[in-house]
Formats: structure tokens, C-alpha cells, sequence
């Protein structure tokens, strides 16, 4: 039977080598010895009746029971930090939060959260897609994120906790030259037959292709193929330049220069923005991300569909429920 008591230094022990995967690097991370390190790790599979890693000469690599134990090791810690927290009047520690882009609806909660807890180090990171952050956000490398929480894998989406943030109305990104830039809006209908980018390709934004996927189905638009992973602003202006195709993008999103943005309506599609973390982590700086989402929220009409408004099934249940 497992242990109810696992000694939270097996643990830490435990998550420097699946980190590092390297017990000389967890080692001195850690500032123990070699030997002691491979102790605890082998103490810790000894207690929970599994193998946690796969140890070669040549490299080490976590098992499925491994990987099945990174999340819980993480909440154990994160909980034991909090409990030490409390009591020492030691400050909470640094809040990575991912913003995907920046100066959109995430980087106005995140400037609200640091208004709210100006104790608290609430730090911005660029993951560029929630598919991505996600997985950053389980392995205990990111600790918050913002996008669209049913385009995640169940799988994935079972170890999140979730709060909706903002319909999102999406809009369409044109080179200032372009037809379209002398309108004020564009209807899907004039789309039809049109080829439009939505980061196909790219692996890190899955779920925003995912849904523009599922509205260029209902108006026969067609998906424009991967282009080169860009990183950066530059290099991304410069690969969608290259392509000559219309992007797909939302309201709030920053026009790239020589850019306009006009809104899609006929209807108005909604991309659905939650905020997500770590199920179990308690921290100062998530209840100030939440809460700076919700008076954003509730000041600007952010949670309110437009009249006739698109929005997948798949996407509405999960907005009307909150973690």
C-alpha cells in the first residue's frame, strides 16, 4: 500500500532529476552529494512500489508512473511552501504567468493582479499558444496561462483548473494595401473561398487552429498551409508577409506594423480567453489573477455574447462553469 506520509524531501529529491534528468545536475541543484540524491530516489520507488526513471549510461528518462507522479509531487511542495508561507511571513514566491502575446486581454489582467498583490512578484512569460503552456503548467514550469481551455486534450485539461475570462471577437489582420483594409468590418460570407492563416502547423497554438478550423468549416474558408515556426515579432510579420495571406486574429491583438485590423461580423465570432493553473496550487497571485479577471470582466461587458453571436458548442459549457 503507498505511503500517506512521504517525506516532502523524497519528493523534492525526485523532481530535480526529472527536471535535470541528470542526477549529477539535480545534485547540485539540490546542493547534496551524488550518492545521497540516487538514496532518496531509490527510498521514494522503494515506498510507492514503482520505477520512476529509465537509468542508462547514456541518459535517464522518466517512466509512466514517473510522469503520473510529477503533478502531485509539485501540489505536495507547493502546498508545503504555502504552510511555510504563512507562518514565517516569508513572501510568496515568484507567479510565472504566461501571456501567449503581448499587450492583449492577458497582459490588462496581469497589470490589474499586480495592482491588486504589489507584494507578490507576478512575472510574464511568452509560451505562444495554451496547447504549449499547458504542458509547461503540469510539469511545474509555468504556473498560469490564458486561451482556450476546450481546445486542450481531456487529458490535459483533467490536471487544470479553470476560469473563463473574455469573449473574445475575432478579427481579421490585412497588410494596410490590402482591399479589406478600406472596410470597417468584414463579413464571414466575403471570406468564402478566401485562404486565411491560423497558426496551422504550429503545434504550440493547436487550440486556436482548432478553432478556426470549426468557423472556416460553416463559411468555406480555407485554412492557408504551416508556414515556418517564427519567433518574435519581426520574423513573424516577415514569414506572414512572404505568405501574402489574411491572418486570423482577435480584437485586442496588437497590428503588426504596415497592419490593420478589421473585425468579422455576420455574426461575430468569439474566441473564448479562460485563465488556467495548476489544479491544487494556492497561491497569493492566482486569487489576485482571478479576481482582476473578473472586475475586468464585470466594468467592461467582457463576459456577455453578442446578439447572434458564433461560439462551438464544445466551447459554451465550459465558459458558464468556473474552478
Amino acid at each position: 500500500m503507498p505511503p500517506t506520509d512521504t517525506d516532502p524531501r523524497l519528493l523534492r529529491s525526485f523532481l530535480a532529476v526529472a527536471d535535470e534528468l541528470h542526477f549529477t545536475r539535480a545534485a547540485a541543484r539540490l546542493f547534496v552529494a551524488q550518492q545521497a540524491l540516487s538514496r532518496d530516489v531509490r527510498r521514494l520507488e522503494r515506498e510507492l512500489g514503482a520505477e520512476l526513471f529509465v537509468r542508462t549510461t547514456r541518459q535517464v528518462a522518466l517512466t509512466p508512473d514517473g510522469e503520473r507522479l510529477v503533478p502531485y509531487a509539485r501540489r505536495v511542495l507547493d502546498a508545503h511552501a504555502e504552510l511555510a508561507g504563512a507562518f514565517s511571513g516569508a513572501p510568496a514566491r515568484p507567479l510565472l504567468v504566461d501571456l501567449n502575446s503581448d499587450g492583449a486581454t492577458a497582459a490588462r489582467v496581469l497589470g490589474r493582479a499586480r495592482e491588486l498583490v504589489p507584494e507578490c512578484e507576478l512575472m510574464a512569460r511568452f509560451e505562444s499558444g495554451l496547447t504549449w503552456a499547458a504542458s509547461e503548467i503540469l510539469a511545474g514550469r509555468l504556473d498560469a496561462s490564458f486561451g482556450r481551455a476546450a481546445g486542450l486534450a481531456p487529458a490535459v485539461r483533467s490536471g487544470l483548473a479553470v476560469h473563463p475570462v473574455r469573449y473574445e471577437p475575432m478579427a481579421l489582420m490585412v497588410p494596410a494595401a490590402h482591399p479589406l483594409a478600406e472596410r470597417e468590418a468584414v463579413a464571414l460570407a466575403e471570406l468564402s473561398g478566401a485562404t486565411v492563416h491560423a497558426g496551422a502547423g504550429n503545434e504550440r497554438t493547436r487550440e486556436w487552429t482548432d478553432l478556426a478550423a470549426l468557423l472556416f468549416a460553416e463559411w468555406d474558408i480555407a485554412m492557408a498551409p504551416p508556414v515556418p515556426l517564427a519567433v518574435g515579432v519581426a520574423e513573424f510579420q516577415r514569414v506572414i508577409s512572404k505568405a501574402g495571406h489574411p491572418v486570423l486574429a482577435v480584437t485586442g491583438f496588437p497590428p503588426l506594423p504596415g497592419t490593420v485590423l478589421r473585425p468579422l461580423v455576420d455574426p461575430i465570432p468569439l474566441s473564448p480567453l479562460s485563465l488556467v493553473w495548476r489544479k491544487g496550487l494556492r497561491h497569493p497571485g492566482v486569487a489576485a489573477l482571478r479576481t482582476a479577471a473578473d472586475q475586468l470582466a464585470l466594468g467592461e461587458g467582457w463576459l456577455i455574447r453578442p446578439p447572434g453571436s458564433w461560439l462551438p458548442e464544445s466551447d459554451v459549457s465550459l465558459m458558464r462553469n468556473r474552478s
